[in-house]
């Protein structure tokens, strides 16, 4: 067994682990596929507040059963999963309704505990989402980052009829983008990298911004019968861009948030006012796995072309490096642990 350890700020280890065993209640998951994420980044980089050293990283991973600790039923060894990372408490405010996304006492695997990035696993059977067999494990492993997705616009409500201003075409944005699209929206993005919004128009967006050349308001002015959209997603992570967001959004507008810099910024009382604008915050999942693997099953979403490169686990070195390197080049980036 190997597991890709963080040992501290900027040094990466590929380590022997000793075997394991699923305690009462969870399950032992064979790892095949794990995808890298930019809060893995934040980890190795030393830039995650919540991250204690050594941590083995990795919170998108998919395998099968391989063992069950006493008292688990619906899972039995040879069962496909895909692992949902949070791990809530089940009793404080958060939690009793229905929140456990921001669970007071919340970890994530990865994060607060030792995560996927590892040949096994032992989770709570509860956090062992069951899949199809047919369903590969590299599409099964696109599961969590798509429930990013589903949970910030289920926050923002979502539907046929509303138009949705993404900022940012990197791996959160498309995501974004794809699950909109879902729904039947019609769908803006802006970014920076002109390689980027390609893809965006490959995943089915309506209009894109190449915001170097081009102004982001101004060009969303004449959206919604000259409103503006109706719903904005910040999936860049730009303190500025709320600011913008307020300005551009339609009354009665909702924009959601998913970055999370610690920096400040200004936005206009008289802006969310006027137009009756909903502010939400979005963090990882509520519950909604189970919804992205069943739209992935059924072909609603196709989302093969987000994986962009594929290491074998030993190789995870070479896989942070291209990452930062030449991000351009990458979107989902796996490691193989068969």
């Amino acid at each position: 067994m190997v597991a890709l350890t963080v040992e501290k700020p900027h040094q990466l280890a590929l380590k022997p682990e000793s075997g394991v065993e699923p305690a009462a209640g969870e399950v032992l998951v064979r790892v095949h596929r794990a995808g890298i994420c930019g809060s893995d980044l934040h980890i190795y980089h030393g830039s995650n507040p919540f991250a204690v050293y050594p941590r083995i990283i990795g919170h998108e991973f998919s395998g099968e059963v391989e063992a069950v600790g006493a008292g688990v039923t619906g899972l039995a060894p040879g069962d496909h999963v895909v692992v949902d990372p949070v791990v809530s408490c089940g009793r404080c405010y958060a939690c009793r309704v229905g929140r456990s996304n921001v669970c007071a006492n919340l970890e994530v695997f990865g994060v607060h505990r030792d995560g996927g990035f590892r040949n096994r696993v032992p989770v709570p059977a509860a956090n062992a989402i069951k899949v199809d067999p047919d369903l590969p494990f590299a599409i099964a492993a696109l599961a969590e980052p798509f429930s990013i997705a589903a949970n910030v616009l289920s926050r923002t409500g979502i539907d046929a009829g509303d138009t949705v201003l993404i900022y940012g075409a990197g791996t959160v944005g498309l995501t974004v983008l794809q699950v909109a699209k879902l729904h039947g929206a019609r769908c803006i993005v802006a970014d920076l990298d002109e390689a980027r919004l390609e893809r965006a128009r490959g995943f089915g967006a309506d209009v894109t911004i190449d915001s170097r050349t081009a102004s982001v308001p101004e060009t969303v002015r004449t959206e919604n019968e000259g409103l503006g959209p109706t719903i904005v997603i910040d999936g860049a992570g730009v303190p500025a861009l709320l600011e913008e967001a307020c300005r551009v959004a339609s009354p009665a507008g909702r924009i959601g948030l998913l970055g999370f810099s610690p920096a400040p910024c200004n936005i206009s009382q008289q802006e969310i006012v006027k137009k009756e604008l909903t502010l939400v915050g979005s963090r990882l999942n509520r519950r909604l796995l189970p919804q992205v693997i069943g739209w992935l099953e059924s072909g609603k979403l196709a989302p093969s072309a987000m994986i962009t490169q594929t290491f074998a686990a030993d190789r995870a070195a070479e896989a942070f490096s291209l990452i930062e390197n030449d991000p351009s080049s990458t979107i989902k980036v796996q490691l193989s642990f068969d």
